[in-house]
C-alpha cells in the first residue's frame, strides 16, 4: 500500500508542476521588474525621461514643418500677386500713378512756412470732468 499511495502522491505532484512553475515565473519575473528601479535607476526614471524627450523633440519637430510648409505656400501666392501687380504695371493703369519724391528737407520747409511759432494765441483746453467753458 505504500507504494501505492506514493505513487499517487507523485502523479500528483507532476500534474501540479507546470502550474505552480508558471506561478513562479510570473512571480519572479514581477519581482525582477520591481528590482529594476532598485538595481538600475537610469531604466526607470533615466530611459523614460530621455525618450520623452526625444520623441517630444521629434513631434514638434514635425508640428513645425507642418507651420513652415502652410507658411511657404501664403509667400507663394503673395508672390504670384505681386507678379501679376508687375505685370499688369508695365500695360498701364498701375503706373499712371507716380508720386512725387520729395525730400525730407523740402518737407520741413512747407511745414515751417505754414506754421509760425512767434505768432500764437493761447487757448484753454477743457477738462474731461469740465464742460467747455468760453472764456471772455
Amino acid at each position: 500500500m505504500t507504494t501505492i499511495g506514493t505513487t499517487m502522491d507523485q502523479q500528483s505532484n507532476t500534474t501540479n508542476k507546470p502550474e505552480s512553475t508558471n506561478a513562479a515565473k510570473i512571480q519572479n519575473s514581477a519581482s525582477g521588474f520591481k528590482r529594476w528601479g532598485r538595481k538600475g535607476p537610469f531604466i526607470r526614471y533615466g530611459l523614460p525621461m530621455i525618450s520623452l524627450t526625444v520623441f517630444g523633440a521629434l513631434g514638434l519637430g514635425h508640428l513645425l514643418q507642418g507651420s513652415k510648409d502652410i507658411a511657404k505656400v501664403k509667400d507663394d501666392q503673395e508672390w504670384e500677386i505681386l507678379e501679376t501687380k508687375k505685370a499688369l504695371s508695365r500695360t498701364g493703369p498701375i503706373e499712371a500713378y507716380k508720386p512725387k519724391n520729395l525730400s525730407i528737407e523740402e518737407e520741413l520747409k512747407a511745414l515751417q512756412q505754414s506754421v509760425d511759432i512767434n505768432n500764437y494765441e493761447y487757448k484753454k483746453i477743457p477738462k474731461p470732468n469740465e464742460e467747455f467753458v468760453t472764456f471772455i
